[in-house]
């Protein structure tokens, strides 16, 4: 028996949502836990979680059903392996703009002989309340899902070569990123006109070479259209715009209650 849910969703196609958490906070994590998002995504890179956080921060996650998801910080494919490890479901690893970085990337991910993962998983088998053991080994680099984040040119252009690469699992859209690559660093926009065409190559490599297509829909109103290209686990919102958009929507409605 193996519980990690969000490969199979995503294999049966699909679509999953998640929140995207910034704020290191197990409390918030739980009111995630509890609402209606598919999947919560813990970010590492540019967000405040950090290892505590994520060890304690995903229990409540896991424990609702949500499937749980973390972005390691630039380069640290340790990382990968540490949140596999407490339980992850699935990594988004940043900046992967080498054929050379997604296999390191992959290692951290997978156990032999597909990649170089070592054993330490006692934490999340007991945090899933799973077996281990000859069976857990077997079904785990299928049922762990390693995302590779396209955010270049470089990485654009390589895009074939690395959802090529047997152990990632996906390739994962960073719109900003790539809107700041793409415009050579003059702007920053992820509906940036003259890129469409590559972002919906992105998802067309992901789904040619087998693999699974996400991306981060900074506006939620993008989502359609980001499904409509093949896109499959997109994260939708910034726990701190969920948090700052219903503080007016409760206000608004207040004042409108005083009138």
């Amino acid at each position: 028996m193996h519980d990690y849910t969000l490969a199979d969703r995503l294999a049966a196609g699909e679509t999953v949502l998640s929140v995207w958490s910034s704020i290191p906070e197990t409390g918030l994590l739980e009111q995630f836990a509890l609402g209606p998002f598919d999947a919560v995504t813990l970010d590492m890179q540019h967000g405040g979680h950090h290892v505590e956080s994520v060890l304690n921060g995903m229990v409540p996650v896991i424990k609702a059903g949500k499937a749980l998801v973390v972005r390691v910080p630039l380069g640290d494919f340790g990382m990968a392996s540490r949140a596999l490890d407490f339980g992850a479901d699935a990594v988004i690893a940043p900046m992967i703009n080498s054929v050379e970085d997604a296999i390191a990337f992959r290692d951290a991910m997978k156990y032999p002989p597909l990649g170089g993962r070592s054993w330490g998983v006692s934490r999340a088998l007991q945090v899933r309340g799973v077996p281990g053991g000859p069976d857990h080994l077997k079904a785990a680099n299928s049922k762990t899902v390693s995302f590779a984040m396209i955010e270049t040119r470089e990485a654009f252009e390589i895009a074939e070569e690395i959802a090529a690469i047997d152990g990632i699992d996906g390739l994962f859209l960073g719109p900003s990123d790539f809107s700041i690559a793409w415009s050579g660093g003059t702007t920053v926009n992820p509906d940036l006109p003259d890129m469409q065409e590559a972002v919906a190559r992105i998802a067309e490599i992901a789904h040619s070479a087998g693999k699974h297509a996400a991306a981060f829909a900074a506006n939620p109103a993008k989502v359609p259209q980001y499904v409509e290209l093949g896109y499959r686990f997109i994260s939708v919102a910034m726990d701190f715009t969920i948090l700052a958009e219903g503080q007016k929507t409760v206000l608004a409605a207040a004042g409108a209650a005083a009138k």
